[in-house]
């Protein structure tokens, strides 16, 4: 660590040697009044220059160094005195320190026969204001979503949390970056052991640079290769006060809108923020509606293999012959059908991410109707297979988030490969094999099937059912104990 020195020559040129070809860095050396040579050091577009110059130099150049009542021995004493109440205020002794502040925003100050920088938190660079989150919109509740501000999204939470218990721990991650990361939890509340592993972690990651909280999810998942995430991932500083009220932890990276919560279980991808705003007997129906379409979305295209390819018997006569009569000119077996049909309409899904968000949908749609019209008419898909992935494909957006869908896209290939070769049979074999492998995962020690595998009655109430409030806590509407 090298320290400053007291001639201000010398650490200016060790400070532009440090930021050599940085043009947005700027050096201001001034002498005052009473003869005292000055510097100061800040980096253009994340300093607010106005404030600098109404603020410190202009009271600089006309009143000259603050004494106060009594003569005060340093620079750090002398300017605290007069601009504490303008910023977060601090000095430093190294130089390697005043480059890392300075990087990040604030104002460096140096005088000449001091080894010591006085370091001011001016901020001054863009943000995005607070916004909807477009990926997790609800029909009731919240309208505000997570920013790329670090101190913006922990205000979110404080706002919402209003307790001394409620935590939250700095780590710098990446070489490079020096990304803030922020551990949230409330004590008393969050598991030690979780607490522990999550620390350990964080301070074995070796990277040179941070750029969004995902690449810290790929360093703290225990299972990298499972297709699962053991991870969430939201925008919504509601989801994020809610998980912290039930024992969870969370991190948020500077730079990143998207909080992480830890641990979590399977049933939390297939959970939606308005389950908790709508009345309780209306979750009860759209919750059975949804996990019934989220095993729509990755076993139907199997099912319909098997049942028109291996065990035709098992389905109605009328239904089959008029199956059969849509295929009798197809050129594919029913299974290479499924899978051009499966690949096609992924192939829109993902050109509708990516394409401006005017276009996307009307892209997605005219591309889908283009081709599926084109296809059946033209013979090589049968009209059946149509219907089957278009209610696949609409079973899918009914799971809440985005990122809770991935799975499930790939788990349809898996099983429809499967399902191909061995009929029912190899559909039973992939079911089996899913659920063996959700029961081995774990979240940071939680079984990641909890609370049906191991089964825990308390829980459980909660996933398939969304009782009230006051029966979940515990507790008759009177307020007594139930």
């Amino acid at each position: 660590m090298n320290a400053l020195s007291i001639d201000i020559e010398v650490n200016e040129a060790h400070l532009r040697q440090q930021f050599e070809d940085c043009s947005d860095i700027v050096f201001r050396s001034f002498k005052l009044s009473d003869g005292a040579m000055l510097l100061l050091v800040y980096l253009d577009g994340l300093t607010h220059v106005q404030s600098v110059e109404d603020n410190i130099l202009r009271p600089l150049l006309f009143n000259g160094l603050p004494q106060g009542e009594k003569p005060v021995p340093s620079l750090a004493e002398r300017m605290k005195r007069e601009w504490l109440p303008l910023a977060n205020v601090q000095t430093v002794d190294s130089s390697d320190a005043l480059v890392q502040h300075i990087l990040r925003g604030s104002l460096g100050l140096l005088v000449n026969g001091e080894a010591a920088a006085l370091i001011a938190q001016i901020p001054g660079f863009e943000e995005r204001s607070i916004q909807e989150p477009k990926k997790e919109a609800t029909l009731r509740g919240s309208k505000e979503g997570f920013v790329e501000n670090l101190r913006t999204n922990t205000s979110l939470l404080r706002r919402r949390i209003i307790h001394e218990d409620l935590k939250m721990e700095s780590f710098t991650i990446g070489s490079y970056t020096q990304t803030e990361v922020v551990l949230a939890y409330v004590k008393g509340l969050a598991d030690e052991n979780v607490l522990s592993e999550v620390r350990k972690k964080l301070g074995q990651i070796d990277m040179k640079g941070i750029i969004d909280s995902a690449y810290l999810e790929e360093w703290l998942e225990g299972s990298s290769y499972s297709i699962f995430s053991q991870i969430q991932n939201t925008e919504r500083p509601d989801i994020v006060a809610a998980s912290l009220l039930e024992g969870k932890v969370t991190l948020i990276a500077n730079g990143s809108p998207f909080a992480l919560i830890l641990p979590i279980t399977f049933w939390s991808g297939l959970q939606s923020a308005d389950d908790y705003f709508e009345r309780f007997v209306f979750v009860i129906l759209t919750r059975a509606v949804r996990y019934a379409m989220t095993f729509i979305s990755f076993a139907l295209p199997a099912i319909y293999v098997a049942l028109s390819t291996f065990h035709p018997e098992m389905v109605p006569a009328n239904l089959m012959i008029s199956i059969a009569t849509a295929r009798e000119n197809s050129p594919f077996p029913t299974v290479i059908e499924v899978f051009i049909m499966m690949f096609i309409f992924d192939a829109l899904q993902e050109a509708g991410v990516h394409l401006p968000n005017q276009l996307g949908p009307v892209g997605s749609i005219i591309g889908a109707l283009v081709i599926g019209q084109a296809a059946v008419e033209a013979g090589i898909i049968s009209t059946p297979i149509i219907i089957v992935i278009s209610l696949t494909g609409i079973a899918a957006f009914t799971i809440p988030r985005y990122s809770a869908t991935m799975p499930f896209r790939l788990t349809r290939y898996m099983i429809l490969f499967i399902t191909g070769f061995l009929g029912f049979v190899g559909f039973a074999y992939g079911i089996i094999f899913l659920l063996i492998h959700l029961v081995m995962l774990e979240s940071f020690g939680t079984p990641f099937f909890r609370p049906v595998a191991p089964f825990d009655g308390r829980r459980i109430k909660d996933i398939f059912i969304r009782y009230p409030f006051w029966i979940k806590n515990g507790r008759n509407k009177k307020g007594g104990q139930q």
